[in-house]
């Protein structure tokens, strides 16, 4: 019995751990439904904290943990960051105006949960800590307390009031000589909005050849097509995926969704000719024979049903761009290349630094030289030093990418269009690459984002990228994310965001761990909604947000009231609360992107017929049997067709079988998004020739091509930009579109 109660004693107290984890916003419970909370196994939660440098293991450690937080927070003056939220939409760029002093602040806590909510961070009730009002940090000081404010510009100053946009450092001192330091976040209440109505094209941009491309699209592509889009069809924006920088070496992970890093632009989607210091190459033999290659990447994708092949085409252009970097740049140019590299200092220092190790000891950095793993180490200082040449190569092509993305909304804008590019946020990168060598601070070490099981899933999912440090961010003023923001803005007329809802929490899966045993971690939400906006504001650039699936209560509610626009799929949207039906046009929500299909989905012409069934029978990846599957989504189609016909959209979906029709139900299908009343009304581009495979199918790895297929007609015959542009069946359902928009 003594050594029963001696066990007995030893046990990790759940109340301690739970207590603990609150205070550092880790959740020990989840709801995956309003009537439903499962559990997170204390292993997770232990996980999570020792990620977050809190010892967890012992229930001595916990005691102890929880001792000094506590009076961590008892005794500071303000925690790391505070936002002040002006009650005005967003701005103009260059707006020096101050925001009003009478502006509501808001307090957060290191681990990213407003402060006097600390105790329900992690409890993930019905009325999560971020859709209540957070309290007056400054308010809360002693009376007698000094506040000494460096502004973002640089300037000293006395006291808050009157502070411009912008995150300043503040210093306070207590009458007690006590001091304490956080960031202040000052930024407009609301995103900026969309000017007008207006309806665009959604691409993946290696899928758009032209005859010009070598073997995938590239910008040369992009800005062409938002010029004939603009002009020819009255599109207000192109929408393309992620164009962040990937990890080098073959076989290259072809997903534009786990880079290398997302603060830098992939140089493999540079359109070469355009570089000016290329028409100036001296050795031109090896120019013809560059561009013989080239060719002949072309044909192989275009004329001979060859997949796109990432890794040959940067090969390809990495020798090109090697010719184009011994040309001597401009005077003028030379000025603008040192000046961006200035501009992005260390962070475009390490970039390259850490691509140009890759070359030598390859792409995941944890297998390098120890002294190498160290951005910061003595070691790394001489392999810089050493391979000066190379991180000015990759220096160089960090510049020529930007610039050829500023150039591509540059075209779009002059070409009329309301919003022009919209670029595409990954939500996280690869940890073996450059922005998780770089910022190794900030990432959680042994942990991976996913997602917990759900009805969709589950076995949860397990996405392989390292998480930020909601306490590391908090302390540094959020820098990274502001400083990958700052990096977006300068070539996007809008920015979706994917999995937005991580700006609130992120499922953290412990490695080694099924996803299954994972917790949520929360972040400071306002403070990465402020920054957002600011950032925004300041480019006057419009904010999408990815929210589909399963969502929190009071997120949605949160980002609409600061406006970030939603996501919403024409065939998600049926009344879940009510009989289940597809969701009538007038009950839609404004605040949206709304589309038929996205890149992870079946294009509409295969749903409308139910190839994308047979497509999921073939590759063994259906859980119930075809027959099933097939049924049920036949019966999902018919109800939106019979929709359709109701509003006078379609005529007689009864008159042949589904898809007998397909291009007058694409055109109704479009129609009918027309009716909603969201801003934005997006067209995937395949839709428009009646590409029937999905550019993604999620749960495939090797068994599909995934990110690696041309647009196609309905025959699988690629199709160039060229083609595309003069296809009557695009121009028929772009002239739907110009005329329902009102362009």
């Amino acid at each position: 019995m003594a050594a029963a109660q001696d066990d007995t004693a030893a046990a990790p107290d759940d109340e301690e751990l739970s207590r603990l984890a609150e205070l550092h916003g880790v959740a020990t419970s989840y709801s995956p439904s309003p009537d439903r909370t499962v559990a997170v196994p204390a292993s997770a939660v232990v996980a999570a904290l020792a990620a977050l440098g809190v010892d967890a293991g012992t229930p001595d450690a916990v005691r102890a943990a929880l001792a000094e937080r506590e009076r961590e927070l008892r005794e500071r003056l303000l925690p790391p960051t505070v936002v002040r939220w002006a009650g005005r939409a967003g701005r103009s760029p260059g707006d020096p105006d101050a925001l009003p002093a009478s502006d509501a602040l808001a307090a957060s806590d290191a681990h990213g949960a407003p402060r006097v909510l600390a105790a329900l961070a992690a409890s993930d009730t019905h009325a999560p800590p971020h859709a209540l009002a957070p309290p007056d940090a400054f308010a809360a000081l002693p009376p007698g307390t000094r506040l000494r404010v460096e502004t973002e510009a640089g300037e000293e100053r006395d006291g808050i009031e009157g502070l411009p946009a912008g995150v300043h450092r503040v210093t306070a001192t207590a009458p007690d000589g006590r001091t304490g330091h956080t960031h202040l976040v000052v930024a407009p209440d609301r995103l900026p909005a969309p000017a007008t109505r207006s309806y665009g094209l959604l691409v993946q941009l290696y899928s758009l050849l032209s005859r010009r491309s070598w073997g995938m699209g590239d910008l040369g592509d992009l800005a062409e097509l938002a010029g004939w889009a603009a002009r020819t069809a009255g599109a207000g924006f192109v929408q393309v995926n992620p164009l962040h920088a990937a990890v080098p070496g073959a076989p290259t992970d072809p997903s534009p969704y786990r880079p290398s890093s997302r603060r830098f632009p992939d140089p493999v989607h540079l359109r070469i000719e355009d570089i000016p210091e290329f028409a100036y190459v001296t050795d031109q033999g090896r120019v013809r024979a560059l561009l013989e290659r080239a060719e002949r990447l072309r044909a192989d994708v275009l004329d001979k049903g060859a997949l796109i092949d990432r890794n040959a085409v940067w090969q390809l252009k990495r020798e090109a761009l090697e010719l184009v970097v011994q040309v001597p740049l401009g005077p003028g140019r030379q000025a603008a290349y040192d000046a961006f590299r200035a501009a992005e200092g260390q962070a475009l220092e390490d970039h390259a630094t850490w691509y140009a190790l890759a070359e030598t000891y390859g792409p995941d950095w944890y297998a390098w030289p120890e002294p190498l793993r160290d951005p910061r180490s003595a070691g790394t200082a001489r392999a810089r030093a050493e391979l000066a040449d190379r991180v000015d190569f990759h220096a160089r092509l960090a510049w020529l990418t930007d610039g050829q993305l500023r150039a591509a909304q540059r075209a779009a804008r002059e070409a009329g269009m309301a919003v022009g590019i919209v670029h595409d946020l990954a939500v996280g990168v690869h940890p073996g690459g450059a922005d998780a060598w770089a910022q190794q601070d900030h990432f959680a070490a042994g942990m991976s984002v996913g997602a917990p099981p759900d009805a969709f899933n589950a076995r949860g999912q397990d996405w392989g990228l390292p998480p930020w440090r909601p306490d590391r961010l908090a302390a540094s003023g959020h820098a990274p994310y502001r400083r990958l923001l700052r990096a977006l803005f300068r070539y996007t007329g809008a920015l979706r965001i994917d999995h937005v809802m991580g700006l609130f929490r992120l499922w953290w899966v412990p490695q080694g761990s099924p996803p299954t045993e994972g917790t949520y971690v929360r972040y400071d939400a306002d403070a990465m909604l402020a920054l957002l906006a600011l950032e925004a504001s300041r480019a006057g650039a419009v904010v999408i947000g990815e929210d589909l699936g399963t969502v929190e209560p009071g997120v949605r509610e949160t980002l609409q009231r600061h406006g970030v626009l939603g996501t919403s799929v024409l065939w998600f949207e049926r009344d879940w609360e009510g009989d289940g039906r597809p969701l009538p046009p007038e009950r839609w929500r404004a605040d949206c992107l709304a589309t038929a299909t996205t890149h992870d989905l079946p294009p509409t012409a295969a749903r409308l017929t139910g190839e994308h069934v047979d497509l999921r029978d073939r590759l063994g990846l259906l859980t119930r049997s075809a027959a099933v599957e097939r049924a049920e989504a036949g019966a999902d189609t018919a109800e939106w067709l019979a929709l359709l016909a109701s509003l006078g959209l379609l005529d007689g979906p009864a008159a042949g079988p589904l898809g007998s029709d397909e291009e007058a139900e694409i055109q109704a299908v479009h129609r009918y998004l027309l009716r909603t009343p969201a801003r934005l009304i997006g067209v995937w581009l395949p839709d428009g020739i009646g590409d029937r495979r999905p550019q993604n199918l999620p749960g495939t790895w090797d068994q599909y091509p995934n990110w690696r297929l041309p647009i196609a007609d309905a025959e699988g015959r690629p199709v160039t930009l060229e083609e595309l542009t003069a296809s009557p069946r695009l121009r028929a359902l772009l002239g739907v579109l110009r005329e329902g928009a009102g362009s």
